[in-house]
């Protein structure tokens, strides 16, 4: 169930159809599309996003209009709940990197995979990405999210400061084991890993 390798033009196509699917979500007033579910993050619970909930994605929700993202975690602006996208498994775009136990730290072995990341997003007109943290179910509930949250944030440290993406365009986000990728083993290896979210 592993998802293969992506070239930079499949991500290019897989980000367009994001674009779409997020853009959907939003106008018909549901928080949802056939391959894109949106829900509101609070306090460890995970419900799905409502319409009269002022929901704009890739922020807060709010009923203000979108800044620009900068890179933020989960902990922060804890008086709204956070909004993200579930997009089906065969919309998603994910890396598998590998990380020390314990550890956020990116690996020279690993930085040619990003590389191939930030090839994409350079020839996106992608406004804005949610780069999103995952875990599999081995461990605490806080300790995947908190370790998430590191490995989406240092991500995003590499592609701004090693690829050159624009901060504006990126924000970083934990989910732990909220989201696994394949849903009848939790604890698969292709669980832990980063996700590219085109939200517009």
């Amino acid at each position: 169930m592993a998802q293969e390798e992506l070239s930079v033009e499949r991500m290019l196509d897989l980000w367009q159809k994001q674009k779409q699917e997020f853009s959907a979500a939003r106008s018909d007033g549901l928080g949802k599309t056939r391959s894109l579910t949106l829900f509101t993050v609070d306090d460890g619970k995970t419900e799905p996003a409502t319409a009269d909930a002022g929901v704009t994605v890739g922020t807060r929700a709010s009923n203000a209009p979108a800044e620009p993202a900068t890179p933020v975690s989960t902990d922060t602006e804890p008086d709204a709940p956070l909004v993200i996208g579930r997009l089906a498994p065969e919309l998603q775009v994910n890396l598998k990197i590998e990380f020390g136990f314990d550890s956020a730290a990116l690996s020279d072995d690993q930085k040619p995979r990003l590389d191939l990341i930030c090839q994409a997003m350079r020839q996106s007109d992608v406004n804005q990405f949610d780069i999103i943290g995952h875990t599999d179910t081995s461990g605490a509930d806080d300790y995947n999210e908190r370790l998430s949250v590191l490995r989406a944030q240092e991500v995003t440290r590499y592609l701004v400061e090693d690829c050159g993406i624009d901060a504006a365009r990126l924000r970083a986000i934990g989910m732990g084991e909220r989201f696994p990728f394949n849903t009848t083993d939790p604890k698969a290896e292709e669980n832990r890993r980063v996700e590219f979210q085109a939200l517009s």
